[in-house]
């Protein structure tokens, strides 16, 4: 099987490394080897997949559905892999064995046609947030996993870099920069948490409902992880009159139903709108910047 990319993952690595991917290259080959170690016979490639793997439907040698997931160092599969041990498969898609090349990770078939996001919003907010609760549990002791500190740290220094490049800006990323500062003085109880959750990363299974899919994982507080999931269907908010009124309805329900401090999911929720739309607008991605950078300045 030639394992062609699908154009999605071409283009969002792209993005990322504007001067080429050496990964894409020898992506052909490293998932032949991932299949011949493992035993598995080849399905298809899932399309359009995902921003940061190639994701590959195959039947293990006992005839066992399951995927195949191939990703760039850059994109810290081996972090995915730690997390996805340690919680087991509780609330999220289940690790399965094998002797794998680097960055090839063996999982538990779920529905890949069927998330979350498929159920009216007030439902699929109910389920997301019941599948990220399950996922919030104790780092394990000694662990190598990035802190929320230390990511927004680097993502601070590239909306800085922004800001001072593009004046318009400035006053979101003042906020989302001030806000990171006061949330980082006196964080919670750290937790084990998905890192880029979202509805589109819940997915239908057979084990149990929905199972969380794709973590970049962090320790660090709750309210972090909940707050990507606040702005899900942003383009929905944007387009309702009552938009901004919806965000702050939004805010405080999954907050309450949750058990996280109210004030600080809307602080995370802030810095992160704000540097994803920072981030959009700085890889060409003008409209995604401009929901963003709209939706930041409701909270």
């Amino acid at each position: 099987m030639a394992f062609e990319p699908p154009r999605r993952l071409v283009k969002a690595l792209g993005e990322t490394a504007p001067d080429g991917d050496d990964w894409l290259e020898e992506l052909p080959r490293t998932a032949r080897r991932a299949v011949a170690l493992c035993g598995a016979t080849v399905e298809r490639v899932q399309v359009p997949g995902g921003r940061s793997s190639l994701v590959v439907l195959v039947h293990t040698a006992d005839g066992t559905p399951a995927v195949l997931k191939l990703a760039p160092p850059r994109a810290r599969p081996g972090s995915e892999r730690a997390a996805l041990a340690h919680w087991g498969g509780r609330g999220a898609v289940q690790l399965l064995g094998g002797d794998l090349p680097e960055g090839a990770l063996l999982l538990e078939r779920l529905h890949p046609d069927v998330s979350v996001r498929s159920l009216p919003e007030s439902k699929a907010l109910l389920e997301a947030a019941g599948t990220l609760r399950r996922l919030w549990v104790e780092p394990p002791a000694g662990h190598a996993f990035e802190t929320v500190a230390e990511r927004t740290g680097r993502q601070a220094e590239a909306m800085r870099a922004v800001a001072e490049a593009e004046p318009e800006v400035a006053p979101l990323v003042d906020a989302a920069l001030a806000a990171r500062e006061d949330l980082l003085a006196a964080p919670p109880e750290p937790r084990l948490l998905h890192g880029t959750f979202r509805q589109s990363k819940v997915l239908a299974g057979d084990r149990m409902p929905w199972l969380a899919v794709g973590p970049d994982p962090v320790v660090g507080e709750s309210a972090f992880d909940l707050a990507r999931l606040v702005r899900d269907r942003v383009e929905d908010l944007i387009a309702q009159p009552s938009g901004a009124s919806t965000t702050r309805r939004r805010v405080k329900r999954l907050a309450e139903s949750l058990e996280v401090d109210q004030e600080r999911l809307r602080g995370w929720t802030l810095f992160r709108a704000v540097e994803s739309g920072v981030r959009a607008h700085r890889v060409g991605r003008e409209r995604d910047a401009e929901l963003l950078l709209e939706f930041a300045g409701w909270l």
